[in-house]
């Protein structure tokens, strides 16, 4: 057990990028209890299951540990009631409401973004097309956003200043640190999660060769980009993921057989498509380049958006190629450039290896180890006390 550590992420309910790296933090430090407002088991990573969660008063309500969306007003309130107990060190995966958590001696943060729907909130929302229902929803939401947003804004920049370290996923999120926070952070880049060793499922129906996407469906994720780029292409998509846009996104899949979305999925099942995709493609703008990374573990090029956090993890002709704006055109001349030349599947592997778990979690027990000083006789322990 890893003495005097603590850790914090702001809900366990949905399987991502961030919550991978929560469970990284707990392999990392194990042992330690993991704070955090919302816990749903079937929506989330089963590995969540064997760690000492500790959560908010929200989670008595099923609906909201459903639908953790619904429950933004309410999650700063529940932070504040909730109070991390014993630890000298609290350690928090953090995308808007895990650095809020109090009562460690120190607060090491590891930020994936400032928070969206306060500092991006267009970009968050998407733009204000499509059907009626989703330009109302949109709409509504925004609403209520602007409502909430500067008791949020106070809320969030109080929650920053009483941190002792922060750390960024990426360049993107550096800069957006400083800008919310006046913070200089340290970046850190998180390693590829899912790796190539372990089960693999197949997916009846679909034959090796796709194109993968791999993103919640959120409007600011460019879905729908994709899937009509695949369509121009006359190539298969297969999309894994799963969010309040699948019925649009439904829709639009459906002028063609040769779109796949399967919602959330397992390891062994998001395995098979990653070695049988022939490229992952993302529009989104992304605070960090994630499933490039993990493409590139099973030697599989990336067509991404030349935006954001991407530009940390994909290197052109290396282990894919960009595309310059969201646009369907744009992303299918890129497909098909990407499809035309030769990938070198160890040297995509190799460039996804420099992203390494031992760097990350080497560095952050650094951090830790700073911030907590000299452990005493007796009180390290596994594989976290140093």
């Amino acid at each position: 057990m890893t003495e005097g550590v603590a850790l914090a992420h702001d809900y366990a309910t949905q399987r991502g990028g961030a919550e991978r790296v929560a469970l990284l933090l707990a392999d990392a430090f194990p042992g330690s209890p993991m704070y955090t407002t919302l816990y749903d088991r079937d929506g989330t990573f089963p590995e969540f299951a064997a760690l000492d969660l500790r959560t908010s008063s929200l989670d008595r309500v099923g609906a909201l540990r459903r639908h953790h969306r619904i429950a933004l007003p309410a999650l700063a309130p529940a932070i504040d009631r909730q109070r991390v107990v014993g630890a000298d060190v609290l350690v928090a995966s953090s995308t808007g409401w895990a650095h809020g958590y109090r009562g460690a001696a120190k607060t090491v943060v590891y930020c994936h973004a400032p928070a969206r729907w306060l500092y991006q909130r267009d970009r968050y929302l998407g733009p204000d097309e499509g059907g009626l229902a989703h330009r109302a929803r949109r709409r509504a939401v925004g609403a209520a956003l602007g409502l909430l947003a500067p008791g949020l804004c106070r809320w969030d920049a109080a929650a920053a200043g009483r941190a002792d370290v922060y750390l960024a996923n990426s360049t993107v999120t550096q800069r957006a640190i400083r800008a919310a926070y006046g913070i200089d952070a340290e970046i850190l880049p998180p390693p590829p999660a899912l790796l190539p060793a372990g089960e693999e499922r197949a997916v009846p129906g679909v034959e090796p060769g796709f194109l993968l996407c791999v993103a919640r469906l959120l409007p600011y994720k460019n879905v729908d980009v994709v899937i009509e780029a695949a369509q121009a292409t006359g190539r298969t998509l297969v999309v894994v993921g799963d969010g309040p846009d699948r019925g649009r996104l439904g829709a639009l899949a459906a002028r063609s057989g040769s779109v796949h979305l399967l919602g959330r999925v397992d390891d062994p099942t998001l395995r098979w498509v990653y070695r049988n995709a022939s490229a992952l493609v993302a529009a989104s703008y992304e605070d960090y380049g994630l499933s490039p990374l993990e493409a590139g573990a099973f030697g599989r090029p990336s067509v991404v958006l030349r935006d954001g956090g991407y530009l940390d993890t994909v290197a052109d002709g290396v282990n894919g190629v960009f595309f310059d704006a969201p646009e369907a055109g744009l992303v299918a001349a890129a497909v098909e450039a990407a499809a035309a030349r030769p990938w070198d599947d160890g040297t995509v592997v190799a460039h996804a290896a420099t992203f390494g778990r031992d760097r990350f979690v080497t560095r952050l027990r650094a951090v830790v180890d700073q911030q907590r000083g000299p452990v005493p006789a007796g009180r390290a322990g596994g594989e976290g006390g140093r």
